[in-house]
């Protein structure tokens, strides 16, 4: 059994359909008993796979308790970075392997990897859209052109665009991953290691993948970095697309303000952006080795769905043994093509799909036409 810690929650329900659609044996667990029992009786009726139990992902205790029997714990409560360590430790503690949609490098550095590996469990951090989809699909890209191993690319340009509401806890998550160790904004990857201040912001109209007017800013995270990394390229760029004047607003103003406000302005200032559009994701990746670019583009239907896709996969994963022990980055220890495919090929249909452009076509060059082939 697959057990899901705010599992009626933006992403968390996400994961426990789609464990569900796998056949999996699911626990429901979250702090509002009426919320969780509502959930299930609502989107799981009759289903006696399933159960549901009231949990405090902040207490020990509790987490154990809620653990205890299951193979793998996947913990959608947050903010990660006010909850710590506490649902994995306990996860080890009842003895099952642990999957966490957030947990970025704070909870990594919490983690002892020997503890894990001599245990002989796994836990797997950072299985989400931002971090972890935004990790992989770079990754995936890359193999997909046969630019892993020996062969490598010389460079890397990732354009990310979330057209999306933000929830209080995945605002105050993007504020502490903004605040995180890094080269941070303006930041890019040169000659083989992070530059601060290497580019600039500037104003975007209606790019290929990219409509409408917005901004485009450039930012280096350390999942960024660690990507760089693992691609081999000499040089990098991270774009983050923001569509909509509210949000961009917001941006410059919350690093000024305490986190509750400046997630709540966040919150108010996407659901501005958002009204009249569909949430959507677009991940545009292109790559070039010796001056011939490779690029794909990721479509997805909005930041839970992909979110709670890229944890149930990677819970699956490691039921199946796919996964070693010890902790682990999602995007460094899952397939990316396998994990990539998963979310194009979801029986209750897909989260995403994927373009991948012809050989030497790079839509963002100037006065390029991108021909689009679907894969």
């Amino acid at each position: 059994m697959i057990g899901v810690i705010g599992g009626y929650g933006d992403v968390g329900r996400h994961v426990v359909l789609a464990l569900r659609r796998a056949g999996r044996p699911v626990r429901v667990g979250g702090r509002s008993a009426t919320a969780t029992a509502e959930f299930v009786a609502r989107h799981l009726p009759g289903d006696e796979a399933v159960e549901h139990r009231v949990v405090d992902v902040r207490d020990g205790d509790d987490v154990t308790a809620f653990a205890e029997g299951l193979s793998v714990l996947v913990n959608c409560a947050g903010p990660s970075h006010l909850t710590g360590s506490v649902a994995a430790d306990a996860a080890l503690r009842a003895g099952a392997d642990y999957v966490d949609a957030a947990g970025d490098d704070a909870l990594h550095a919490l983690l002892d990897d020997g503890r894990y590996r001599r245990a002989g469990r796994t836990a797997v951090l950072s299985a989400g859209l931002r971090p972890g989809l935004t990790g992989l699909f770079p990754r995936a890209v890359a193999r997909r052109a046969g630019l892993a191993g020996a062969a490598r690319p010389d460079t890397v340009t990732v354009r990310t665009r979330v057209l999306d509401l933000f929830t209080t806890t995945s605002a105050l998550e993007y504020l502490h991953g903004a605040s995180t160790p890094g080269a941070g904004p303006l930041a890019a990857w040169r000659d083989g290691a992070p530059r601060a201040r290497a580019l600039t912001r500037r104003t975007v109209t209606d790019l290929p993948f990219f409509p409408g007017a917005g901004a485009e800013l450039p930012q280096l995270s350390a999942e960024d970095a660690r990507t760089a990394r693992a691609l081999g390229v000499r040089d990098g760029d991270w774009l983050t697309l923001v569509r909509g004047e509210h949000v961009l607003a917001a941006f410059d103003r919350v690093h000024v303000l305490p986190p509750d406000e400046a997630a709540r302005r966040l919150c108010r200032a996407a659901a501005l952006d958002l009204a009249g559009h569909r949430p959507s994701v677009t991940l545009a990746v292109t790559l070039t080795a010796n001056g011939a670019p490779r690029t794909a583009v990721l479509h997805g239907t909005g930041n839970a769905p992909l979110s709670g896709a890229v944890a149930a996969h990677t819970a699956l994963s490691v039921l199946r043994g796919d996964l070693p022990p010890g902790r682990h980055f999602a995007a460094e220890v899952l397939d990316p093509e396998a994990a990539v495919t998963a979310l194009t090929r979801t029986p209750a249909g897909p989260c995403a799909r994927v373009d991948v452009l012809p050989d030497g076509v790079d839509p963002f060059a100037p006065d390029a036409v991108a021909e689009v082939g679907a894969l």
